[in-house]
């Protein structure tokens, strides 16, 4: 079994979280299914535009806290998980396909994060995302603390790292992260819109201006990937962190 589905069409592959039982929470397995999905689509010569969606009542809800037991059962099983999280956001941001996010319900934590990897975002106007972790005693993953500040400013970005309040898509798009905001029932249609206006552009011009776009950050956001992953490690660590799973019991399903 997989918690990701790859649709083709032509030039368009859409790719689907699919564990809606647990809101697309993210495990080890999903992180990795995830990866397998991107890493073949980024590598073929016939996709040029992935749709990054999720199943249910929600894109993803972060991550599984059902599992935590599994994935710090001792330090190399939490540096694999981690590792597997923050790969994502290299598969999403420096893969060689342009990724339109059709995103709706929760995208919460690492789903926030994934979110904003996207490098254009169709918002559903039930959206709610946010970043939970300075509550729960974990760390953000995903680049962020070096993306959002350059997206938003250093104190738009301390404000939703550090208080880690609830945003609809409408103020997400008023702070310039989202493109488009659209009733649920239509965003998988504007995205498939928007991913076939990108398909008919020249492909070697879109995957170029995705390259040297990116180009400017790599070297800042690897170390900050880097550094993300050393502090979550430890944060799973933290007495805060271990008191939040601990009212979760492990799914051994």
């Amino acid at each position: 079994m997989t918690f990701v589905d790859v649709e083709t069409d032509g030039a368009i592959a859409t790719v689907t979280l699919n564990r809606p039982d647990r809101l697309n929470a993210i495990s080890t397995t999903l992180a990795n299914d995830l990866h397998a999905a991107l890493f073949a689509v980024n590598n073929d010569p016939e996709i040029r535009v992935v749709i990054f969606r999720g199943n249910g009542r929600a894109f993803c809800a972060g991550d599984d806290l059902k599992e935590f037991d599994l994935q710090t059962a001792d330090d190399a099983a939490t540096v694999r998980h981690i590792q597997a999280i923050q790969r994502i956001t290299y598969d999403l941001l420096f893969g060689s396909k342009l990724v339109v996010g059709a995103i709706h319900g929760y995208a919460v934590g690492g789903g926030f994060e994934w979110m904003l990897n996207c490098d254009l975002i169709v918002a559903a106007d039930d959206l709610v995302a946010f970043f939970p972790e300075t509550q729960w005693g974990q760390f953000p993953t995903g680049g962020v603390t070096h993306l959002l500040p350059q997206a938003v400013g250093y104190q738009h970005a301390m404000e939703l790292l550090v208080l880690g309040e609830k945003q609809t898509a409408q103020a997400l798009k008023d702070r310039g992260l989202v493109n488009w905001v659209l009733p649920k029932d239509e965003v998988l249609a504007k995205a498939r819109t928007v991913a076939e206006l990108a398909a008919s552009k020249s492909p070697f011009s879109v995957s170029a201006l995705k390259r040297l776009v990116t180009s400017g950050i790599s070297a800042d956001l690897g170390r900050a990937l880097h550094l993300e992953e050393i502090v979550t490690v430890e944060s799973f660590k933290t007495a805060e962190a271990r008191a939040r799973s601990a009212q979760f019991p492990t799914n051994q399903s």
